[in-house]
């Protein structure tokens, strides 16, 4: 997956069996399994991060957890970021905000299940509503640039889960907070926010703009009038006099405020570091998604943070795994191609029929026959492409595991359709719990 240099693979004398040839043949070791109920169900998990690169499964794998965890007696929120609000219509909800909502349908031993979806804009409002005067508070969220910020600022929507996750654990009403990280482009942006925020407050920039609210009255203005003004010029040719007006206003308000974001974002990092945290990598079996998990993994490890396992969404599987797929090529060939092989009397008992179907005379296959021939042929040709599939999805993942074999798996077999209800939800945490086939 990464450029680590070579992995040392030794070689295995245990017998191959159906569904692991690829693994048994490249001598690699299957990785141990992600116990997923012993994870929900120990008092001392407080937070489960669901995390990993955009469109593998973080939302729906998030959402099964949450209700299996509260059918198994415990009290669960979902804080989810995924505005396609596939996560509301799951659980039977008409819509998710930023104030957590039970959800009906889901009960166990004094287990409960709430849900949300993380309003960043309003994350943002809440923050300055709860740590500035009114009047300052007014200012700040009437102000443009600010308004901008909330909005949109690159790295504001992790920032801002994180500032909510914070939030949902010092209330303490809930004793397992799972979290579905934002879709971004990669995995790392959700633990890289809040540094990234930081930098910004830090800027030079800002501490230019900073400095005469600091110094304060005619003494700050006397400083605005003589530091600006080598820069203005070009600052407002860049942003316009309008912005830079409101940036120098927005920055005046909240100057007090920029310490207690810092604060804050090291109080979650110091959070997701703790015991009682569990991370869980989500991923499909394609190689560029299991290369962001083994950054991600990586990433976790630099940090000393606690990775619970793998969760490998979408797997490919078949129940006739011994039918390799060269043999199922061979077989439609045989089938399309006559005369490669022997098919006289007795294949299937095809030929032997012909004498019921009117040609008795010639010995040549009938419509009849052709049409069965031409839909096995195509048959076997699908199974062979599933089996090409599932091959190299194998092969995928043991690159993985060969990096990583410390990393436990859990593989949820891929689902014909969408899930779109609790029961869905049901089914999809058997099979992280169970290893079920999600198509048995």
């Amino acid at each position: 997956m990464t450029e680590r240099g070579t992995t040392t693979r030794k070689p295995t004398d245990e017998k191959q069996t159906t569904g692991k040839l690829v693994a048994d043949e490249m001598g690699l070791d299957t990785p141990p399994a992600l116990a997923v109920d012993t994870l929900l169900d120990d008092p001392k998990t407080r937070i489960i991060v669901c995390c990993g690169s955009g469109g593998v499964g973080k939302t729906t794998t998030a959402a099964a957890l949450g209700v299996r965890a509260a059918e198994r007696g415990r009290k669960v929120v979902v804080l989810t970021i995924d505005p396609a609000r596939r996560l509301a219509q799951s659980m039977g909800i008409a819509s998710l905000d930023n104030t957590p909502r039970k959800v009906a349908g889901v009960s166990g031993d004094g287990g409960e299940l709430h849900a949300m979806m993380l309003d960043m804009k309003r994350t943002f409002d809440e923050i300055v509503e709860a740590h500035a005067d009114g009047e300052r508070a007014r200012a700040i969220l009437a102000n443009p640039f600010y308004q901008s910020l909330s909005a949109g600022f690159a790295g504001t929507q992790e920032y801002m889960a994180m500032e909510k996750l914070g939030q949902l654990r010092a209330r303490d009403d809930w004793d397992l907070i799972v979290v579905d990280t934002p879709p971004s482009r990669s995995a790392l942006d959700f633990l890289d926010a809040p540094k990234r925020l930081g930098s910004f407050l830090d800027g030079k920039f800002i501490r230019v703009l900073m400095a005469p609210a600091k110094v304060g009255g005619r003494a700050g203005m006397k400083f605005l009038n003589v530091g600006m003004s080598l820069m203005t010029g070009t600052l407002s040719k860049l942003m316009g006099a309008s912005l830079l007006k409101d940036v120098q206003t927005f920055v005046a308000a909240m100057d007090t405020m920029f310490g207690g974001f810092r604060t804050r974002a090291d109080a979650t990092f110091r959070l997701l570091q703790a015991p009682g945290t569990a991370f869980l990598v989500v991923a499909a079996p394609e190689p560029d998604a299991l290369r962001e998990a083994a950054y991600f993994v990586e990433r976790l490890a630099a940090e000393r943070m606690p990775l619970a396992g793998l969760v490998l969404n979408r797997v490919h599987d078949s129940a006739a795994e011994q039918l390799s797929a060269e043999r199922a090529l061979a077989a439609a060939e045989n089938l399309e191609e006559a005369g490669i092989v022997d098919q006289e009397s007795g294949k299937a008992g095809l030929r032997d029929s012909d004498a019921d179907t009117g040609t008795p005379e010639t010995g040549s296959p009938s419509a009849v026959d052709a049409d069965v021939d031409e839909i096995t042929a195509g048959l076997l040709r699908l199974h062979a492409e599933r089996m090409q599939v599932i091959a190299r999805e194998q092969r995928t993942r043991d690159r993985f595991t060969s990096l990583h074999p410390e990393v436990a798996v859990a593989e949820v077999a891929a689902l014909p359709g969408d899930v779109h209800d609790l029961a869905g939800l049901r089914a999809i945490g058997e099979r992280l719990a169970t290893g079920v086939p999600a198509g048995a």
